[in-house]
């Protein structure tokens, strides 16, 4: 990596790279005081805060702000920059292309969005795809993002390893990432063009360390750890074998239609009959062990193969069998202990913080990474129960680094930022150069409403006020017209 940069093969795409912080607090919304597993229910809860309507949005908001402010108008790539936006699932990046739009167009934005991810995803109640929501086939999505006005490209699990497109500026990360997976998703924005100078990336998933850690191993030197033993292989085989969830016929006939061109309505059959077994047969620590082992034999069988001149055509045939097979294996049914735990909470405020721009340095030393891991899966732990207010105590602490309960910045809102913010409005401005002060008035009414649905995301205290307190919301309105139309316009 180190050499492809300084001979300008690629950019460095750690060269400016912006950490957004994330704060929330979470309130409790029931009497009660229930026990869940601790471990999966912190997951949930990152999960439901960051995939929120008003956090989607008011990341957008950054992203699409950023884009215009600092690579549109600074020209970047001649004027002809893209973004890409990185998420975590299908239903994340729906919610972020739902959020584009709506913004870009609230901006009057000459720019428009293109969502990407695989198959059919239901979606507020209707199957959707990403052809139905960009109006345009799935495989124009790389060509049609390389003209106007296609600017940014919200990806689920696609486009993130392999894809080329030099005209790529910049990356927002809403997505956790580390190990390869990080370098591969980055390095989408590292190819090189002309009018290309460097690149950039914000991130409001992961943390300065863990990307520097997926990055050293790739810089200088890469040397291979120890090798992948091919006599795993054989070793997995067997164990897979003897769990007797298929047979050697069942392979044979399977591989002998797959190859023959049959369709899925002749092969599922027979995938089903090893399902079943799988399900009845085994139990929950032998279900764990088979998939894991499954899983091991294609990632060291498909790795090996690319580089060996194999000629054991069993190995083959158990490897097409279960690239199949796997992904219809269910999970073992585990008890969720943190099911409900969504139900029992509400999201109090959410803020973001952006963190400087810094130029991520990697140690200039060989690196060295692991051999294709050749084991299966191991045994899930035993859940750690805790009860509700102290799973949200631990949360709050965790991630809502803020004083919520300060008066004091409550006043500055009020007294300063509230009123900045609606004199900044611009159809509020236009109003009191053209407009009398009754359409002033109408103008500024409609700015604090917005002013105050965005207060949303930082205090939603205050926004309740101006919601149910009819005195309250009267005498805000009033003050802040009085600063900034009656005092001679001067803010505005």
């Amino acid at each position: 990596m180190k050499q492809a940069i300084q001979e300008g093969f690629i950019l460095d795409v750690l060269a400016n790279y912006t950490p957004v912080n994330s704060y929330y607090r979470l309130i409790k919304k029931i009497e009660d005081d229930p026990e869940f597993d601790a471990r999966k229910a912190q997951k949930k809860l990152r999960r439901y805060v960051e995939s929120h309507d008003y956090a989607i949005r008011l990341k957008a908001e950054i992203m699409i702000d950023h884009f215009h402010g600092q690579v549109i108008a600074k020209g970047k790539i001649g004027g002809e920059a893209r973004a890409m936006v990185v998420t975590s699932g299908i239903e994340r990046a729906i919610q972020y292309f739902h959020a584009f739009q709506e913004y870009l167009a609230e901006r009057k934005s000459p720019y428009n969005v293109i969502v990407a991810f695989s198959g059919e995803y239901e979606y507020c109640g209707r199957k959707v795809t990403e052809s139905t929501l960009n109006g345009f086939p799935s495989n124009l999505i790389a060509d049609t993002f390389r003209k106007d006005p296609y600017r940014f490209l919200i990806c689920a699990d696609k486009f993130q390893t392999g894809y080329d497109e030099p005209l790529l500026h910049t990356m927002y990360v809403d997505k956790v990432l580390s190990g390869v997976k990080a370098v591969q998703t980055l390095s989408r924005i590292n190819r090189a063009h002309p009018k290309k100078h460097e690149t950039f990336v914000l991130d409001f998933m992961n943390d300065i360390e863990t990307i520097r850690e997926a990055f050293s191993p790739y810089y200088r030197t890469t040397i291979l750890a120890e090798e992948t033993d091919p006599n795993k292989l054989h070793d997995l085989k067997g164990d897979l074998d003897r769990a007797q969830v298929y047979s050697p016929q069942e392979i044979e006939e399977f591989v002998s239609l797959y190859l023959g061109g049959a369709d899925r309505s002749r092969l599922d059959p027979l995938l089903d009959y090893c399902v079943a077994r799988y399900i009845s047969e085994l139990n929950e620590d032998q279900q764990i062990e088979f998939k894991g082992n499954a899983k091991a034999f294609l990632r060291t069988y498909n790795f090996l193969s690319t580089i060996l001149p194999y000629t054991n055509t069993e190995w083959e045939k158990l490897s097409i069998f279960l690239t199949f097979l796997v992904p219809k294996l269910p999970a073992p049914k585990e008890e969720d202990l943190s099911r409900g735990i969504i139900e029992a909470i509400d999201m109090d405020s959410y803020r973001v913080e952006k963190q400087a721009t810094m130029r991520i340095s990697l140690p200039d030393e060989d690196g060295s990474i692991q051999p294709i891991p050749t084991t299966g899966g191991g045994i899930t732990g035993e859940p750690e129960l805790e009860r509700l207010s102290q799973i949200i105590k631990t949360f709050n602490e965790q991630y809502g680094n803020i004083n919520w309960t300060d008066r004091d910045r409550v006043q500055k809102l009020i007294s300063e930022e509230i009123p900045k913010r609606v004199a900044e409005d611009r159809a509020y401005q236009n109003a009191c150069r053209n407009s009398d002060m009754q359409g002033a008035r109408i103008e500024h009414d409609k700015a604090l409403g917005r002013v105050m649905t965005s207060i949303l995301k930082d205090d939603t205290e205050l926004f309740k006020q101006f919601s149910d307190n009819e005195g309250f919301r009267r005498w805000l309105t009033d003050m802040i017209f009085d600063l900034t139309y009656k005092q001679g316009n001067s803010v505005a």
